[in-house]
């Protein structure tokens, strides 16, 4: 073992002295980690009395112009829809419904000499009710049945219709009924495109007037509604003739369609 001179310094701090430099080195850590988490904190907080950003400022809806287009279009028809039928009355329901089905079967044959198919044929209606009387006394009392079926044929050759009709007259007699005639056109989509094209020009020629008197101009349509389309309505024939198969005479005209839409535009 080495002896020390009492006045040389000891090889080995004293234990005070050892403590302290780790003491001194957590100070210094821990003040480092304070500017670091500092410096870390996130940019979006925001400094005391700082305020926000302004909300963004919402554009004024654009103005627009609502028109109400009309379109026309017209063609010569050639379909005819008959509406006829058949009417009985006898003392029974039994009796009455027995007539009926003989007039419907004459009026059917009578439709197929002139040439009208089975598809062009349709019953629309078959009825039976009784018949009342009133008696002296007041009451009302069943005298009879009556009964009936209605018809609704196509003929597709319009110069043809009248001829038809005085036909079914001359087959029923006096059970024979013609209610009816409506002309049209077997298809409408050709007419009807041609009324919806003149009701759209009609609605944009619009607008743009409405655009230019209020000194603006017509922007970009918004939206477009189509409304339905009208067709005419059954025509009314004159009494039939009573003398067999006598034509009666028809008057076709012309077919209209019209359609109406609604638009709306913006007005720049």
């Amino acid at each position: 073992m080495t002896e020390r001179h009492p006045h040389e310094p000891s090889p080995f701090p004293p234990a005070g002295a050892r403590l302290a430099r780790p003491l001194r080195a957590l100070a210094v850590g821990a003040a480092l980690g304070g500017v670091l988490l500092g410096a870390a904190a996130p940019a979006s907080a925001a400094a005391p009395g700082a305020t926000a950003p302004a909300a963004a400022v919402r554009a004024p809806a654009p103005t627009t112009v609502t028109v109400t287009g009309n379109g026309r279009a017209t063609a010569a028809p050639d379909l005819a829809v008959l509406s006829v039928a058949v009417e009985v009355t006898r003392k029974t329901a039994k009796e009455a419904m027995a007539a009926q089905e003989t007039a419907a079967r004459a009026l059917v044959d009578a439709l197929h000499t002139e040439g009208v198919a089975d598809r062009d044929i349709r019953t629309e209606s078959l009825s039976l009710s009784p018949v009342y009387a009133q008696s002296t006394g007041g009451e009302n009392k069943v005298t009879g049945y009556q009964a009936g079926q209605g018809f609704s044929v196509k003929v597709r050759d319009i110069d043809r219709a009248g001829r038809v009709i005085g036909a079914v007259n001359d087959a029923t007699g006096d059970a024979g009924r013609v209610n009816g005639v409506v002309f049209d056109v077997a298809d409408p989509t050709a007419l009807r495109t041609t009324a919806r094209e003149a009701a759209h020009r009609d609605a944009h020629d619009k607008a743009a007037q409405h655009a230019r008197l209020s000194g603006r101009r017509l922007g970009r349509l918004v939206s477009l509604t189509e409304g339905e389309s009208v067709r005419p309505g059954p025509g009314t024939l004159p009494a039939a003739a009573a003398d067999g198969g006598a034509p009666v005479p028809l008057a076709p005209g012309e077919i209209e369609e019209h359609v109406t839409v609604t638009a709306v535009y913006e007005l720049e």
